[in-house]
């Protein structure tokens, strides 16, 4: 062994006797040294009181805030309904406002809905039902403009699924046609009779103006006959005022909106009227042929992203009032020539800026509103669920 080698070996020899007693190796200390310490360090702390389990009782409704409920004002908002706005039911292929759905596909979309479990009924019994509370799986079926076509074919898929629907009329052209649609094509509307078989058969009858006139370029004398005079002669046709209007071309300002309001309706549909959404501007989500059960389901599921929820207001009314006939002005089952005032493109003077859905871009200025443009500025999924403010006509 080298010297060197000696020196290590005793180094560790004399740390080896220096270690203190009750230390074995690497062990550290016994079990006993080592409890008594931990015992000491517990001593030095203070003990503290656990707290106490209780119960949850929940707050009482009226004193909890509603989730929906802005902070500024105070007023309690709910999530938009779900109303799809159809308008022609048939088979013919030129089609280019994208306003007709074949009966074949308008019964895959009533079968999606019963599939899902939502229930197709009226906008009136829509707005009901949410009053009381029981508007889940409801969903709101319109079909604007009255043609023909809503008697011959969408009025038996409804019935055969279940469903009842708001049907849209122009009291104004009983048994005319769509004239307003420059493109055409042209398509015969309701008369009285089929307004009244179409309530007859538990359908709701609304009002589309008298003659299918933008009310936000009627002046003051053409706003009144649109909503007023219009509603006076639903009520000669069926026996009961309309609860409900449909604003035609959809497009709506403040003016049309306290029109509406002041001539007695209950609510009113629009498409998406942004700001000035209420009960009496209600959003809707246009249906064409190329609304397949996916681009249904992808609607459903963007309808509250894309719509502004409602402000609480009273509920529609469900009790029919009655009115007397017209004596001055008797509703005929012939198509009213249009006056000067009642042109849908006269200009008029609106007192607040107006929602409106676009127009397409092969139709005129005049006529070419909302052919299935989508509203979402960024457009990424338009090519998923299409258009829902196209066609309102």
């Amino acid at each position: 062994m080298s010297a060197e080698s000696a020196a290590f070996a005793e180094s560790a020899e004399t740390a080896e006797t220096a270690r203190p007693a009750g230390s074995a190796g690497s062990a550290g200390p016994t079990g006993s040294a080592r409890s008594a310490g931990y015992a000491g360090f517990r001593a030095r702390i203070p003990a503290l009181p656990l707290p106490t389990p209780q119960r949850r009782v929940p707050a009482p409704a009226s004193a909890r805030e509603p989730a929906t409920a802005t902070a500024r004002s105070g007023v309690r908002r709910r999530r938009p309904p779900w109303v799809l706005m159809y308008h022609s039911v048939s088979g013919c292929t030129d089609d280019p406002y994208r306003i007709t759905v074949s009966p074949h596909r308008l019964d895959r979309q009533l079968r999606w809905l019963r599939d899902h479990g939502l229930s197709g009924v009226s906008v009136g019994e829509l707005m009901r039902a949410r009053a009381a509370g029981r508007g889940a799986g409801l969903v709101g079926l319109t079909f604007d403009d009255g043609y023909a076509d809503f008697a011959e074919s969408a009025l038996p898929l409804l019935r055969r699924h279940g469903c009842t629907a708001t049907v849209f009329v122009l009291p104004g052209r009983l048994g005319g046609d769509n004239a307003w649609d420059e493109l055409g094509p042209r398509k015969p509307l309701l008369t009285a009779d089929g307004i009244r078989a179409a309530a007859a058969e538990g359908m709701e009858v609304g009002s589309h103006g008298l003659m299918h006139t933008d009310l936000t370029t009627a002046d003051d004398a053409t706003l009144e006959r649109e909503t007023k005079h219009s509603r006076a002669c639903l009520a000669d046709i069926t026996g009961t005022a309309p609860q409900g209007f449909c604003y035609p071309y959809g497009t709506v300002d403040s003016r049309a909106v306290e029109a509406v309001r002041d001539a007695g309706y209950g609510y009113a549909c629009a498409i998406d009227p942004g700001t000035l959404t209420c009960i009496h501007a209600l959003p809707r989500v246009h249906i064409d042929a190329s609304d397949t059960s996916v681009r249904l389901f992808l609607k459903r599921m963007l309808n509250p992203l894309r719509r502004k929820p409602l402000p609480s207001e009273p509920p529609v009314q469900h009790a029919p009032v009655r009115h007397a006939p017209v004596q001055d002005s008797p509703v005929q089952d012939s198509p009213v020539q249009e006056s000067p005032g009642q042109d849908p493109q006269a200009e008029g003077s609106p007192a607040a800026p107006r929602a409106q859905e676009p127009r397409t871009p092969e139709a005129p200025p005049a006529a070419g509103r909302a052919a299935g443009q989508d509203e979402d500025a960024a457009g990424q999924d338009a090519d998923a669920v299409g258009s829902e403010t196209g066609g309102g006509r």
